[in-house]
């Protein structure tokens, strides 16, 4: 199945306000690599300590959407979308309730996260600038491979927001931090999720059963994912 082509733009965040350190800290190169500092190729990810808020972490524009990080006043939003109990119960790791502090403390975690090769964590925006939920890439360097997680606002539902700003970040993957695959999990029970995965080119790829503990049960996990020879093999 094509991926759908959903046209963006990148474009470099120059706000001064953090600092981060040198990036692949305490990494190992994959095969090939020289050194931690080439953990990942001239076009990934930052390498150098920079005075600019996370160097290389873009803005990503699609047709309806703007996909930024996160900043310090985004936590408001955050807490009051992600709070709900139709997000957290339908995610792994989101808590319920979503107390006041959390999701200032998240925040802040985000672009050490992506200094140091973590995670590259969007806000998901609309032009207006209304949040509307999140979509982060959870990195590994030494495989060049990335797990892809994402939650919308429930006000924000039914739009197809999910699959335009995955469609995106697959594409920011691939092509500018130059993995090879990318997997993505549900729960058996949130199907529309997998919908998301399915739309974007990823592919089934089985059910992990009763794989995780969640609000006092064993749950089924769906696992789907994309390499980036499928991506192309779509695109001829």
């Amino acid at each position: 199945m094509k991926p759908s082509r959903l046209g963006h733009r990148l474009s470099r965040d120059t706000d001064d306000r953090l600092q981060p350190g040198t990036a692949c800290r305490d990494r190992l190169p994959p095969a090939g690599c020289e050194g931690p500092s080439d953990c990942l190729p001239r076009r990934g990810l930052a390498r150098t300590p920079s005075t600019r808020i996370v160097a290389d972490l873009p803005t990503i524009r699609t047709l309806r959407l703007v996909l930024r990080p996160f900043s310090a006043a985004d936590a408001p939003d955050v807490q009051r979308l992600a709070g709900a109990p139709e997000v957290a119960g339908a995610t792994l790791n989101i808590p319920h309730p979503y107390e006041d502090g959390m999701a200032e403390a998240w925040i802040a975690t985000l672009a050490p996260a992506f200094t140091n090769l973590d995670m590259a964590a969007f806000a998901i925006a609309l032009p207006d600038g209304r949040l509307i939920g999140a979509i982060s890439l959870r990195l590994e360097p030494r495989h060049r491979r990335a797990e892809l997680g994402y939650w919308i606002g429930v006000p924000f539902w039914g739009h197809g927001y999910a699959t335009e700003a995955a469609q995106a970040i697959v594409e920011y993957g691939f092509q500018t931090l130059a993995l090879n695959r990318i997997h993505a999990t549900h729960l058996l029970r949130n199907p529309a999720s997998g919908k998301v995965m399915d739309k974007i080119g990823m592919r089934y790829e089985g059910i992990h059963r009763q794989h995780v503990w969640k609000d006092g049960q064993f749950e089924d996990l769906v696992r789907y994912a994309i390499l980036r020879g499928d991506q192309r093999s779509a695109a001829t």
